[in-house]
């Protein structure tokens, strides 16, 4: 199991918990002051009162709640946020609200699910020519009927 560190900013914080034992996710919680209305098609941040520290080598991998996603139409605006391991701010998640009706976010609401991922580090070499595949160049559904 990974140890990571993580640091309150805001006493009302809480720590990253998960559903289950098998869970790939860990809730997000809103920490906010009072309660945060999203109007329909609109986007509002949302602070968690966290700083993380994820070890190099991995990145926190924010996801939608699908429950809060199919129940309600929040999810974060960006689909998924990337917070790389040398990040030390806040973790705040842009909560998009799809539906056509407010939506009321609470603190201590579970607004999102972080999921620790390794990444790989590349160094990108320029050539001429690539080499070659059956698929070629064929894009968006080319491989489907």
């Amino acid at each position: 199991m990974l140890n990571i560190n993580v640091k309150k900013l805001n006493e009302k914080a809480k720590i990253p918990t998960r559903g289950s034992q098998y869970a790939a996710g860990y809730d997000l919680y809103a920490c906010i002051d009072g309660n945060v209305t999203i109007a329909p098609h609109a986007t509002v941040k949302i602070g968690t009162g966290l700083a993380i520290a994820v070890p190099n080598g991995y990145f926190g991998a924010i996801f939608a709640r699908s429950g809060l996603a199919a129940k309600s139409g929040l999810r974060p605006a960006n689909c998924v946020g990337v917070a790389d391991s040398d990040y030390r701010g806040e973790y705040i998640v842009a909560l998009h609200n799809d539906s056509d009706e407010e939506r009321t976010v609470c603190c201590g609401d579970r607004i999102a699910q972080l999921v620790i991922m390794p990444f790989l580090a590349v160094d990108f070499l320029e050539n001429a020519e690539l080499d070659e595949t059956d698929r070629g160049n064929g894009g968006f559904g080319s491989t489907g009927k």
